[in-house]
Parts: C-alpha cells; structure tokens; sequence
C-alpha cells in the first residue's frame, strides 16, 4: 500500500514538475508572451508614472475680462496671476474676445471683474467676480478654483480689517480669522493625481497582463496542438491538478519578481507615497495573484487564436479602473455594476493596495478584500480545473 501512495505521489510531482518546466519554456521561446509577462510591467508603470510625475496642474491659462479698470481690481488679478496654479495670458475688452480664446484653448478659465467692482466695494455693498471654466479638464477647473478662492478670501479679510478700525496687529488677525482652521491633506499631501490614481494603476496592470499573456499563451496551444485543444497529447498531462498547479506555478513565479517591481521598485522611483509595511504587503499580494492567474486561466477557453485575446481583454482595462471604485465612488454605482465589479479581482486588489500603500492599513483593516481574494482564488481555481477537466477528457 504505501510503495504504491509513494510511487503515486512522486510520479504525479514529477508530472507536475515536467508541466511548470514546459510552460516555463514556452513562455521565454513565445516572443508575444514575453512582451506581456515581462516588458508591458515593465514599460507601462514608468510611462503612467513619468505623464503624472508632476502631480498637480500649475500655471493653468486664464483670461481675464476687466469691466471695472480699478486700482482694486488690478490688484486682485495681479494676486491670481501670481499663484502658481494660475497664469493670465490675456487681458480681453469683453466677454466674447475671452470665450474666443476658449475656443482655440488658448485659455482654459475666464474671470470676469464686473463694472461696479470698486464701487460696489468703496459703498460697502457686496460685489462678486464671475469665474468661467473649461470644464472639459476638472484639473484645470480645480486649479482656477482653487487660485481665485484664496485670493478673494484674502482680500476680504484685508477689506474687513480696514473697515474694523482696530488698533492692535493681534486684534486685527483675530477679526479677520476668529475660527482659525488647519487644512492637512491625509494620506495625499500634495493632492497630486499620480499619488491618488498609479497605485490602482499598478495592481490593474498585473491582472491585465496576466490575462493577456496566458490568453495568448493558451491561443497558441489551440493552434498547435491535435484537435485545438488547450493541452497537447502527453502522458505527463493525464492529471488535472498536476497540470493546473504546473501551469500556474510557472506563472507565480514570473509574477512574484514583476509584483516586487511594479509595487515597490516603481513607486520609489517616483517618491509616490509608501507607508504600508512590506510583510502586510507581500502577504496581501500573494492571494491576489493567485486569483488573477486562475481567472485568466479559466478566461482563457473562450480563446481561439492568438488574436482573440485581444478582442476580449483590452477593452476591459478602462471599464475595470472604473468599476474599481477608485476614479468613481463604489458606494454610488449602482447595485448591478458593484455587484458585477466583484466577480474581478481586480475590485478588491485595488481597493485593499490602495488602504495598504497609501494609509498604511494592515491586514485587519483590508480583511473584508483579503478574504475576498482568497474566496475569489478558490473558486476561480475550481473553474480553471474544469475547463482543464474538460481538456483531458477529450484527449
């Protein structure tokens, strides 16, 4: 009984052994498979950090149409053309002088200073500047918003301590700020958008070059192998489990060394915000990858050829960054979409890496996304199983 377990286990360990070290082999002789598994995580993550290195957006063009023509109002669209998330390029006689370089985006904001300006304000009556935006770029609209906010409040609180007549710098600072406030940027200090949106990026480009290169991997077995099947005729392909474990060890293995750099080497490069410890991140990680490679290896019967991986997984890259719940609250999509967001790894990869690298959550606080993960590894193994299942009975 036991020489026959022991001759069992070590000819299934030898088949699983023979699995991982063809499809290890046929990943570095496939050049197509190459560029997914090794250099798209490599290229991706440094062109996506190198376009939003610069984080926010600065000296946003203006426009500024001046109906007033006073000292007052010179003095505030000096104080906007001096932050540096502002620049005025033109000073227009009217509105539609300014909605002209709108049009050719020569400008991206217009703020408009109307006539009774310093009149409204030497009579001690209220008057406002219109701002006017592009709104086709938020960036810009936050940027303008941002710059004419601070400076009208500053010029109130000058315009009310003069008014107040007070005698003393500490009774004049009161009076212009009774509620003193400190504003603190958690988790983003810069409120940059690499810092808000590369660490979703980072982990979607994972689960997409997965599903990429295995998906071209499994074409090419389609149109090499007897009968277009996933498997070629082998003695050393009888079992199941011997060839799904094979299989995908090869690709952990590749994936573990990609995952170190894409998660760790790239953010470093570009001093993106880290503050998850690696323990909790490695520990994070390995069911992610788990559940990303036995996802693409069930997705992968739906390939034909090497070209239908194209057809069905490239256009899911957006769609997955959207139904993430990172560019767009989770909480107000609709109850379909979130609850189809869930079949993906990717949903709770991204959410938990997010609270991990950025707020330096631990594994108790991302349980909800960690057990997730580990739920969506079992089933999706369990699916890949039987889509092999399926390929071993036809041979």
């Amino acid at each position: 009984m036991l020489p026959t377990l022991y001759k069992r286990l070590r000819r299934g360990f030898s088949d699983l052994f023979y699995v991982w070290k063809q499809e290890f082999a046929t990943t570095l002789r496939d050049q197509g498979v190459l560029i997914f598994f090794v250099l798209v995580p490599l290229a991706y993550p440094l062109a996506y950090s190198f376009i939003y290195h610069n984080e926010t957006v600065r000296e946003v063009p203006a426009a500024v149409v001046d109906l007033s023509r006073s000292a007052l109002s010179r003095d505030y669209v000096r104080r906007v053309d001096a932050t540096p998330e502002v620049s005025i390029v033109s000073h227009c006689a009217d509105m539609e002088e300014a909605k002209e370089l709108l049009r050719q985006r020569k400008a991206y904001g217009i703020v408009f200073i109307p006539a009774t300006f310093s009149s409204d304000l030497a009579g001690g009556r209220q008057t406002q500047v219109s701002l006017f935006c592009d709104m086709s770029g938020l960036l810009y609209y936050k940027s303008l918003l941002l710059a004419n906010t601070n400076v009208s409040l500053e010029m109130n609180a000058r315009i009310k301590i003069a008014r107040a007549g007070l005698t003393t710098a500490r009774a004049e600072a009161v009076s212009a700020q009774p509620l003193r406030y400190t504003d603190v940027a958690l988790f983003n200090p810069t409120s940059g958008f690499a810092v808000f949106l590369i660490p979703a990026v980072l982990m979607l480009i994972l689960q997409q070059t997965l599903l990429l290169g295995i998906g071209l991997s499994a074409g090419t077995a389609r149109e090499r192998n007897p009968g277009r099947g996933l498997l070629p005729v082998n003695r050393h392909y009888r079992g199941l489990f011997r060839v799904v474990l094979g299989k995908s060890l090869s690709y952990f293995m590749v994936y573990v060394l990609v995952s170190f750099y894409v998660l760790c080497v790239v953010p470093r490069l570009f001093s993106l915000v880290q503050l998850g410890a690696p323990g909790t991140l490695t520990l994070f990680v390995l069911p992610y990858l788990a559940a990303c490679i036995f996802f693409a290896m069930t997705a992968s019967v739906l390939v034909r050829n090497r070209e239908t991986c194209f057809l069905l997984f490239v256009f899911t890259s957006v769609p997955l960054l959207f139904l993430s719940g990172v560019s767009w609250p989770g909480a107000s999509m609709p109850a379909f979409w979130r609850y189809f967001s869930y079949l993906f790894p990717s949903t709770f990869g991204i959410n938990g890496f997010v609270r991990i690298n950025s707020m330096g959550a631990t594994l108790a606080d991302v349980a909800v996304e960690y057990r997730s993960l580990w739920l969506q590894a079992g089933a999706y193994f369990c699916t890949a199983c039987w889509v092999y299942y399926r390929q071993v009975r036809r041979r």
